[in-house]
């Protein structure tokens, strides 16, 4: 595997891999990489002869007091889990590369409505941080296929809807949720837990996989559903933003009739903000 920091050396690769009529397939992250990216890089791996992955901690995605300068940075621990996984060319920008003029003088990418519900209601600014890089990313890699988790599905939707919107050329595949054996969605941030708190936070999965009962058996009472989530997930001590039945399409509310599903959350446990979601069709 091959490491390198700048932008020119990313496009200069993935030139050469062209020339030899090689598919590319890209995965961007903020690194500190765990077994669900892991899942994202053999993703890639079964769409692509060659495979880039970045690692990127991006400031403009992180709120005024949200962790951006304590996310953890394990660089050498993700190189070595990266060439395990087969990949080809690690790009490791630091900010000036990715913001030459500062990342609150950048240029930004806004996908409406999308950016400002469920998440992007308690996150102001956070979709739109992602848009952007995600854009930015996507026009440096220029990959014939870029992976992203299921886990994210705000974010996958709104990259979706992005890709389309500027008519970019690659293909978003998406890769199902890796949990741990009592159901805790693989995240970063579950580092931030307690040994009470991760003993403790199963409980969202839980509280999902019962919404998710209740659809599949046709119950339609979005509003009672919605409301027996938050009760569970505060009788056991979370701090929900929200727990919520959506349109798998587009997120928007749904109706009796709509057939594809998903139910989303968020909780504070302590330190942490988990995000999870499911669907009733997988």
């Amino acid at each position: 595997m091959e490491t390198v920091t700048t932008i020119a050396a990313v496009r200069e690769r993935v030139r050469r891999w062209r020339a030899e009529g090689r598919r590319v397939a890209f995965v961007p992250t903020m690194g500190n990489l765990h077994a669900g990216h892991v899942s994202l890089i053999e993703a890639a791996r079964r769409h692509g002869d060659r495979f880039v992955a970045s690692i990127f901690v991006n400031p403009m995605q992180f709120g005024p007091n949200e962790d951006f300068a304590h996310y953890p940075r394990t660089p050498a621990q993700d190189a070595r889990m990266l060439a395990d996984a087969g990949c080809d060319l690690m790009f490791m920008p630091d900010v000036a590369e990715i913001y030459p003029n500062g990342s609150e003088r950048a240029t930004r990418v806004e996908v409406p409505g999308l950016s400002s519900i469920l998440d992007g209601e308690f996150r102001p600014g956070h979709f739109e941080g992602v848009a952007t890089v995600v854009a930015k990313l996507l026009h440096i890699v220029d990959p014939d296929v870029a992976v992203f988790g299921e886990k994210d599905f705000q974010q996958l939707t709104i990259i979706r809807r992005m890709v389309a919107d500027l008519c970019l050329a690659v293909a978003i595949v998406a890769a199902p949720t890796v949990r741990e054996p009592d159901g805790l969605a693989m995240s970063s941030r579950n580092q931030y837990l307690t040994e009470d708190e991760r003993r403790t936070a199963p409980v969202i999965h839980g509280a999902l996989l019962a919404a998710v009962e209740r659809l599949r058996a046709g119950d339609r009472d979005f509003a009672a559903i919605e409301r027996s989530g938050l009760e569970a997930l505060e009788r056991a001590g979370l701090r929900p933003d929200y727990f919520s039945v959506r349109r798998a399409d587009d997120l928007s509310g749904p109706d009796a009739d709509t057939r594809r599903l998903v139910v989303l959350t968020a909780a504070r446990l302590g330190r942490a903000r988990l995000i999870d979601n499911l669907q009733p069709g997988t």
